[in-house]
């Protein structure tokens, strides 16, 4: 595996990812509710994915191995993680680790003191085990589900 910065040509292989992953593995956030379903997936477009992409104040990145795109993720130039979605094909390989990893990599880069994101309640456990603190109460997400507002502070490579 692989993680680099997307291109705009990824944005169809990418989106399918995201979709993938919020349907497939995301059940316990949206409890197959439709209309939080729909909410959810609203901007996950090849032509939203190409835009993030495109956009300056964004960082997006793929994994791959093969060939084929294992994971999605994207960083505001702020160090606020946005996206972190993996295949269903590529569950528990270290896709998101990894990901997360070089987002972490690009903040110290810019200098960020630190990385923060809002987790699903399916990926707060990944979050907590490599580093990353709650940062208040839950809030409301899609329909039934809630964001857990997570930090984590970076310490600089030396």
């Amino acid at each position: 595996m692989r993680v680099r910065p997307a291109r705009e040509g990824d944005a169809e292989a990418a989106c399918s990812v995201l979709r993938r992953s919020i349907t497939e593995l995301c059940r316990d956030d949206h409890r197959g509710d439709a209309a939080t379903l729909a909410a959810w997936l609203a901007n996950k477009t090849p032509a939203h994915v190409r835009a993030w992409i495109g956009d300056p104040n964004n960082y997006l990145l793929i994994a791959e191995g093969d060939g084929v795109i294992l994971g999605v993720a994207a960083m505001q130039n702020s160090g606020r993680i946005s996206l972190n979605y993996v295949s269903p094909d590529a569950r528990f390989r270290s896709v998101s680790k990894a990901l997360v990893r070089a987002l972490e990599d690009k903040a110290r880069e810019l200098g960020l003191p630190a990385c923060s994101l809002e987790s699903t309640e399916t990926a707060r456990r990944l979050y907590l085990s490599i580093g990353y603190s709650d940062a208040g109460p839950p809030t409301p997400g899609f329909g039934v589900s809630l964001c857990h507002p997570m930090v984590k502070t970076l310490v600089p490579k030396t």
